[in-house]
């Protein structure tokens, strides 16, 4: 039998029915790890209340004590002279004040957080936390794991590959779902083999909308794809809005932040309960804010950080001389993208409205793990018969519009998706080579 494809409308079933097979098997252990390391990191809150219960909470009780006693005690405590960095005042009773430093033996966007019974000064604990989330030590080790498997930048590829892949195996999988024959018969009567392919076909089903969110908004971490992103974001004017910390200037933090050492802070301890109060009174309402002490020349920037309200990250930016508010950046006052970037971005992490959050995605999470574990068995019980299926005969079928179509939405995602598009190139590679040597190899025409 020569390797065809009747052309027709089958044509184009076929080529998603390859293509979803070759980016299963490929792109499957990729998916795989990024499901489970996703799965483990959105259970880490209630896991890191309990491991670091210690630093996080005390049984003291009454009036606290200032926001500079408090820091001077954490820095009195240190056995190296650090700058203080930032201050998260205790959130409520029982709850510990975090006072961060600058070390420069840490990594990227990470402080050595001291923590600080409000009450009676006693340090309950010492520990890195990371971010603007101040995420604790088994969140910053998962974090990695999920993002990067702690191989650094190249490391990152293995996730920007998943998430590239992810959305177009669940529409491919949708289409194929919404035109394969329709179930005659009860579950408990199907063959193995069909119900197999029935669990797959429906979990996918039930779950695309939300694995196309989680595609979508992973990518926004990414390096390749994630720079196109910025500049689309930059483009469409969809950046989220920020403070300027220029004493008198535009420009915001974002370019003031490579313009010093991120570690060089005026010490202004004695000024903390002051600069919690003028940010009150200028619009920060939530009990957990950050205030970050100025650079040399700048302002303080006082932040909320309690991701599970969309409302509660209003920032403003502080003069360094007077207190008075010199720039806000408001929540209520951003763009619908920026709000929805906001709010897409916490809810891949699994924080968005708290406990809901968290069993939503690791329900998405483990329905992906079985997907992934009965694409991998249907395709073993069908070896070696069930052997990647060749794309050229697909592609070689379809009419010449659809030729045409088809590769220029290949091109436009290659570009905008480079990962996707380099490891798409490499499947038509592999699929030409395999193709030219077995011209009269039998393809499989049925389901998996």
């Amino acid at each position: 039998m020569s390797h065809s494809v009747s052309a027709g409308p089958g044509a184009l079933r076929a080529l998603l029915l390859r293509l979803h097979f070759y980016a299963g098997l490929f792109i499957g252990p990729f998916l795989f790890v990024a499901a489970l390391t996703g799965l483990l990191y959105v259970a880490t809150p209630q896991l890191e209340a309990f491991l670091y219960r210690g630093a996080l909470t005390t049984d003291s009780s009454g009036p606290a004590r200032s926001l500079t006693d408090q820091a001077e005690a954490a820095r009195a405590y240190l056995d190296t002279p650090l700058a203080v960095s930032a201050v998260r005042p205790a959130p409520g009773p029982g709850q510990t004040t975090r006072i961060l430093f600058s070390d420069p033996a840490l990594g990227a966007s990470q402080n050595r957080t001291v923590f600080v019974d409000p009450v009676t000064l006693a340090i309950r604990g010492d520990l890195t936390t990371y971010g603007t989330s101040g995420v604790l030590p088994l969140r910053i080790f998962l974090d990695d794991l999920h993002r990067n498997l702690h191989l650094g930048d190249w490391g990152r590829y293995y996730s920007e590959l998943a998430a590239s892949w992810l959305w177009l195996v669940t529409l491919g999988g949708v289409a194929l779902w919404a035109t394969a024959p329709k179930r005659t018969q009860a579950l408990r009567a199907m063959p193995p083999a069909q119900r197999r392919r029935w669990i797959h076909g429906t979990l996918g089903v039930s779950l695309a909308v939300v694995l196309i969110f989680v595609s979508a908004t992973g990518l926004t971490w990414s390096q390749a794809a994630g720079g196109r992103i910025d500049m689309l974001r930059q483009a469409m004017g969809w950046t989220t809005p920020s403070v300027s910390l220029a004493a008198g200037a535009a420009g915001g933090e974002h370019a003031l932040h490579h313009a010093q050492d991120p570690a060089l802070r005026e010490d202004r301890l004695d000024q903390l309960d002051a600069a919690a109060a003028a940010a009150k009174a200028g619009g920060i309402d939530s009990p957990r804010f950050e205030i970050r002490l100025p650079r040399p020349g700048q302002a303080w920037m006082v932040r909320e950080y309690d991701r599970r309200w969309p409302s509660q990250v209003d920032t403003v930016a502080l003069d360094p001389a007077t207190l008075a508010v010199t720039d806000r950046a408001m929540f209520a006052s951003f763009g619908p993208v920026a709000k929805m970037i906001r709010w897409g971005i916490d809810m891949h992490m699994g924080i968005l409205f708290g406990l809901p959050n968290q069993m939503l995605m690791a329900a998405v999470a483990s329905g992906l793990l079985v997907m992934i574990v009965l694409g991998y068995r249907m395709w073993w019980a069908r070896r070696p018969v069930a052997a990647p299926m060749p794309l050229i005969p697909a592609i070689l079928a379809l009419p010449a519009l659809g030729r045409l179509a088809a590769l220029a939405f290949a091109l436009a995602l290659g570009w905008a998706l480079p990962v996707l598009g380099i490891s798409l190139a490499l499947f038509l590679l592999i699929d030409i080579l395999r193709w030219a040597r077995t011209p009269r190899a039998i393809i499989p025409q049925g389901e998996l």
